[in-house]
């Protein structure tokens, strides 16, 4: 079972001006090949079938722990898009839309008209072309160690996209996320490398980073490198996957420092709460009369 708290991972920062069309691209890194919710789901999965876990804990508390992560990593890829596509309509200040003014006309020829005509301007299970991300993504074989060596080229393929997307867009909450997801998509990426070297005896760290630019060369992630974010896992449960210790120890393979296991998810922040937008008729009625529907419930309750 999961539990769920109502933050990000991390806080980011509220969008001045949207942007639909780099929107698009950041969808990429939502419902791609290489995308957050393949990570999700292909760990999940991994953790749902895995067979005689009691005999190699170790290794079922690395693939389950990470899987819960990637949870909160949809969550903030999704938030950065709804934060890009906010304020791309001409939806009214009042909640009032006048219906001769075609306040999304100017949205027919953005990238992807999906986030409009569809989502009502949120984002999409979909890639960066619009197609729905697939179940066929989800590699999970049974076999231990051809499951991490998948894992870690899944985490090597997602992290050459995230670069891609961050060289398309200069856009600040994209940036703010992708700094914050080099880092930690390292960490998946390092740990993997940890276990398929205790498992196996080859050296996977050795064919870090891909492609060969080490994450402290962008300024988006200095801030979490510098406070050891790429040194630590964090154990997503109360009380169970206790034994991630028995793989993530030692040194990290970039600055030789020990890497530790940090109980609980990271402190994160606050996830904005995007205004109605009228013109997308999201969330439907008027504002003010939800307001007064919400106030009522809570008298009630």
């Amino acid at each position: 079972m999961f539990l769920r708290i109502d933050k990000l991972q991390v806080e980011l920062p509220m969008p001045e001006e949207p942007d639909p069309n780099a929107a698009a691209a950041v969808q990429e890194l939502l419902g791609g090949r290489f995308g957050e919710m393949s990570t999700l789901m292909n760990y999940t999965y991994q953790s749902f079938n895995f067979r005689g876990r009691d005999k190699v804990k170790p290794y079922y508390d690395l693939i389950a722990n990470i899987a819960t992560e990637e949870l909160g990593h949809i969550e903030l890829v999704a938030a950065t898009i709804n934060g890009m596509l906010t304020g791309a309509t001409r939806g009214t200040e009042d909640g009032e839309v006048d219906p001769t003014s075609l306040p999304l006309s100017g949205l027919k020829d953005v990238r992807n008209t999906h986030h409009f005509i569809v989502n009502g301007g949120s984002a999409l299970v979909a890639n960066s072309m619009g197609q729905p991300w697939q179940g066929d993504y989800v590699f999970n074989s049974g076999d231990l160690i051809l499951d991490l060596l998948h894992n870690f080229f899944l985490e090597s393929g997602a992290r050459l996209h995230k670069i891609r997307v961050y060289e398309m867009t200069d856009h600040p909450i994209a940036r703010a996320m992708l700094g914050y997801l080099l880092v930690r998509g390292g960490v998946h990426q390092v740990a993997y490398a940890k276990a398929l070297e205790q498992l196996t005896g080859a050296e996977m760290t050795k064919m870090l980073n891909v492609p060969r630019i080490p994450n402290s060369k962008f300024p988006e992630t200095r801030q979490y490198e510098e406070a050891g974010s790429h040194r630590t896992l964090y154990r997503f449960s109360p009380e169970d996957f206790r034994d991630v210790d028995k793989v993530w120890k030692g040194v990290h393979p970039e600055d030789g420092q020990e890497v530790e296991v940090v109980d609980g998810p990271p402190e994160g922040g606050q996830a904005a709460d995007h205004p109605a937008d009228p013109s997308e008729y999201a969330p439907g009625y008027h504002p003010d009369e939800l307001a007064e529907i919400a106030q009522r419930m809570m008298r009630n309750s």
